[in-house]
């Protein structure tokens, strides 16, 4: 499948070079200008940009959405109820996914509103539409960033202040976004492990005074944690704290 995924976008390339040498044929590639100096592209090669786009898909959704934060919450949940794999890989990939697309669904509209929709209606470029999409995503990133972050990459890169927020370039931004994220995810995370330490704490300590040094209290306080978190309702309020945390 590696080897499919290269080889399509290769014989996109290859093929219109072949297209064009046929006599009585035009190239597959075409450029052509358009109104106001602007260049339309042929439906292949915007089906070779987009497939090539389509390999940055996943570092996209972990990097500038709200998916990083949920699912490092989750983990740490998990480390925390001492439940080894149990929610299991998968489940919290897929409960992190559809959060994030909860989370996610007012920008996600916004950009195939005024993008999206458009530019498949032929009422905008390209390059207009990529940068239209890319606003809802930028705002909502600022709004997630700490300004100490992104100053802090800002400094190491060299760039002075900036007149407004969405002057801020991707290349500075994602990276600030992400530290703040893991920032964030971190802390929420030390709150939940708060209540599952003082169980381990209080059940060892018993087990110790009893003289019983050679039965591990990670046995023993699991059903007391389990039984807490299920008796606080405990998915509940860690889903509800996530999708919270992100329009406070």
């Amino acid at each position: 499948m590696k080897a499919l995924r290269w080889l399509i976008p290769l014989f996109l390339v290859v093929l219109p070079a072949v297209a064009g040498a046929a006599p009585g044929t035009l190239p597959l590639v075409t450029v052509t200008p358009a109104t106001g100096g602007a260049q339309t592209y042929s439906v292949s090669l915007q089906v070779l940009t987009v497939m090539t786009l389509l390999s940055f898909l996943p570092a996209a959704l972990i990097m500038m959405t709200s998916f990083t934060r949920i699912i490092v919450v989750l983990a740490i949940l998990r480390q925390g109820l001492g439940t080894a794999q149990t929610p299991s890989n998968q489940i919290l990939l897929g409960i992190a996914l559809f959060l994030t697309f909860f989370i996610m669904s007012p920008v996600f509209t916004q950009a195939y509103n005024n993008a999206v929709k458009p530019y498949m209606a032929g009422q905008m470029q390209a390059q207009t539409a990529i940068e239209t999409a890319a606003k809802p995503f930028k705002t909502f990133m600022l709004h997630q960033t700490r300004q100490s972050d992104l100053a802090l990459f800002a400094r190491i890169s060299g760039h002075g202040k900036f007149k407004t927020p969405q002057d801020v370039p991707f290349s500075l931004l994602v990276p600030a976004f992400v530290t703040s994220e893991l920032k964030t995810a971190f802390q929420i995370g030390f709150l939940i492990l708060i209540p599952f330490l003082v169980i381990d704490l209080v059940v060892a300590s018993v087990l110790m005074s009893m003289g019983m040094v050679m039965l591990s209290p990670m046995i023993i306080s699991l059903p007391f944690k389990l039984m807490l978190f299920v008796l606080v309702d405990g998915w509940t309020l860690i889903m509800g704290t996530l999708a919270s945390s992100f329009y406070h």
